[in-house]
């Protein structure tokens, strides 16, 4: 059976993908998130692995990259996600603080899990990464401006991504960066969101569905919305 990691898995898109993973496809998963909550809890009940990690302590992903010992990991799926307010990460409010937090999460994180856990993605027969960036980290497509460090922070994990798939596509491993679009997630739970916002099931299921599950060694280094067609940079 494959083997799936899946970091920010107590809620949200992760916490469906892991569901999926588990229940539908028939991965080995490996449920993660900085805690322990009810979602990470409610996977276990489901035969998912589940393990403390946060992707913003070298320590603590060490930890778990040890835990695994030589286990190939066929898919690894960096979710984990942070964002502060819109009115918190605007020009003239954003701070230090807010910018290294994200930062941590969602640009450093992925790169320093990726890192540690590559020599067991080169042990699958045909292992992938994804990275769930978001539609804002688009430069060409940034027509509203505003959201400092969350959409800079997409933007820098699109560039990790990209050098990623470069570096990785001699030894047959696939990239991808994903827009899973508007979601009702706890990610900004005071924001009032668009009419076009969907649930989590349905924004990994298509995300799955339409690239994870298709997308090879031929379409690596791209970013994907999740209806499955290609983004701008």
């Amino acid at each position: 059976m494959p083997t799936a990691v899946v970091t920010g898995a107590n809620s949200g898109i992760a916490h469906a993908f892991a569901k999926i993973l588990c229940d539908e496809v028939g991965f080995i998963v490996y449920a993660v998130d900085r805690d322990r909550g009810e979602g990470l809890q409610a996977l276990e009940s489901r035969k998912c692995h589940t393990a403390v990690v946060d992707v913003t302590s070298p320590e603590s992903i060490q930890k778990f990259k040890d835990s695994l010992d030589n286990t190939p990991i066929d898919l690894l799926l960096n979710v984990a996600g942070v964002a502060a307010a819109p009115e918190a990460d605007s020009l003239t409010t954003t701070s230090l603080e807010i910018l290294q937090r994200t930062f941590a999460v969602n640009t450093f994180g992925p790169l320093l899990l990726t890192q540690a856990l590559l020599p067991n993605i080169l042990k699958a027969s045909n292992p992938k990464i994804a990275i769930v960036s978001s539609r804002v980290g688009s430069v060409g497509d940034n027509s509203t401006g505003g959201h400092y460090a969350y959409r800079s922070s997409k933007a820098a994990v699109n560039s990790i991504g990209k050098s990623m798939a470069v570096d990785l596509k001699d030894k047959g491993v696939t990239v991808m960066l994903l827009h899973p679009g508007y979601v009702r997630t706890n990610l900004l739970p005071t924001t009032q969101m668009p009419p076009e916002t969907v649930e989590p099931d349905e924004a990994a299921r298509k995300l799955w569905q339409n690239i994870v599950s298709k997308k090879e060694i031929g379409a690596t280094g791209k970013f994907w919305h999740r209806e499955g067609f290609e983004l701008p940079w």
